[in-house]
């Protein structure tokens, strides 16, 4: 098989850059395709995909984005043809991996469009911008930033070997890329924290009996965001969502926030899913001096010397039970939510330093009200979230709503039947 990889670039102001990679990459036995997204000058190699034809993918005329010298517009406009060229050429089958050089605009550009390539599938820009805050480029994706030291402006003694590392590094993930045997078992995902790890290992230990494939996410934010995008690509038959206590860092500005969007994407898509409220007693901070001022009266447990735990209130409880219960009330899906009445999570527990039945009380009665009359099924039992009773029982109550919904899939009601 040839091997051959995409090269998304602006050729007009990094044209002798883009030649080098793209030498390097061709040296080395995999073929390229070259897509020019620039919007300046001319560009400094005839490329394979030209960026009036990146722009007429995203609905726009090159000339007229020139001339509007919007380079903002411009830049986001070819970053939607990019997206649409790159996908074609992965799903046609042309490609097998992605690359790109450049500044901030220019790995903002090529990140939009290698977001969208599967897990797994070899993605790397070679950036100005890889040393910083670089969720914004990479999201929820495996895309890797390669950090440049200086910006991009010339081959020299410095830029060379890195731009040439870059090539070599994309070549050897798409040419020795390890062919794993794929399983054909259920995919289920599970959240956990440290406070809930019991809960989950015990839970993943009982899945992996009933025939299914596991996977953890840790919910820090980035972990939370990544689940809900993988459920929304189709990913997973069921999820176990032991531990919602992004929603708090959401609710008070913890550092573990997912956005509003948490807990959503399985309702839905209509993906069974077991709910459960692991964690929603803490908002997490960092070192104990970053917690913010304002809540230097509240009761603070150093869960390391990087993190610092917060415990919510009985006020935020009432609010993170509304929240979570009107998320699982609309869901389109089979919905259990499970409630431990002895605590939410390892520290939560009798005599724990966290230990607030009112605060808890609070937020199970929320939850109670919000769910009332819905579709949603409440389950409580007289444990803490990490006891293995409490955990088994969310894992045969999601193995019975998959394979429930499974059933009905596979065989739909009839006119007799309704």
């Amino acid at each position: 098989m040839q091997h051959k990889v995409v090269l998304v670039g602006s050729f007009d102001t990094k044209g002798a850059e883009n030649v080098f990679v793209r030498d390097a990459i061709v040296d080395a036995g995999v073929d390229v395709i070259t897509v020019d997204t620039s919007i300046l000058g001319e560009p400094g190699l005839v490329p394979d995909v030209s960026r009036e034809e990146v722009a007429a993918a995203a609905g726009e005329e090159h000339a007229k984005l020139v001339s509007d010298q919007d380079r903002g517009r411009a830049l986001a406009a070819m970053a939607v043809g990019a997206r649409a060229i790159v996908a074609e050429l992965f799903t046609s089958g042309e490609i097998q991996g992605a690359i790109a050089l450049g500044g901030t605009g220019g790995t903002s550009l090529a990140a939009t469009a290698f977001r969208e390539l599967p897990v797994g599938v070899p993605k790397l820009i070679i950036s100005t911008a890889a040393s910083g805050n670089t969720a914004p480029y990479v999201g929820e994706t495996d895309l890797i930033l390669m950090p440049t030291i200086v910006d991009i402006a010339g081959l020299n003694r410095i830029t060379t070997p890195i731009l040439a590392n870059g090539a070599a590094a994309l070549v050897g993930m798409v040419t020795h890329t390890t062919q794993f045997p794929q399983s054909s078992k259920p995919l289920v995902a599970a959240t956990m924290f440290g406070v809930t790890t019991a809960c989950v290992l015990h839970a993943r230990d009982l899945l992996e009996q009933f025939g299914y494939e596991v996977i953890v996410f840790h919910m820090t934010g980035s972990g939370g965001r990544a689940l809900e995008n993988l459920i929304r690509r189709g990913y997973f038959a069921g999820v176990l969502d032991v531990t919602t206590t992004e929603l708090a860092d959401n609710l008070v500005g913890g550092v573990f926030d997912a956005g509003p969007d948490r807990v959503s994407a399985a309702g839905q898509s209509g993906v069974p899913q077991v709910v459960s409220v692991g964690a929603l007693d803490m908002v997490n901070f960092g070192a104990r001096d970053s917690v913010p001022e304002q809540f230097a009266d509240r009761t603070l447990y150093e869960h390391n010397s990087s993190v610092t735990l917060m415990r919510t209130t009985v006020e935020e409880n009432a609010a993170l039970g509304s929240i979570l219960g009107r998320k699982l009330a609309a869901a389109a899906g089979p919905t259990s939510l499970f409630i431990p009445l002895k605590g939410v999570s390892a520290i939560d527990s009798d005599g724990g330093v966290f230990s607030d039945p009112q605060a808890d009380e609070k937020l199970f009665a929320s939850l109670r009200q919000e769910v009332a009359g819905s579709n949603v099924e409440v389950i409580e039992m007289d444990n803490n979230i990490n006891d293995p009773a409490f955990a088994a029982a969310m894992v045969e109550r999601l193995d019975s709503l998959i394979r429930e919904h499974i059933d009905s899939a596979q065989n739909p009601p009839t006119d007799a039947d309704r």
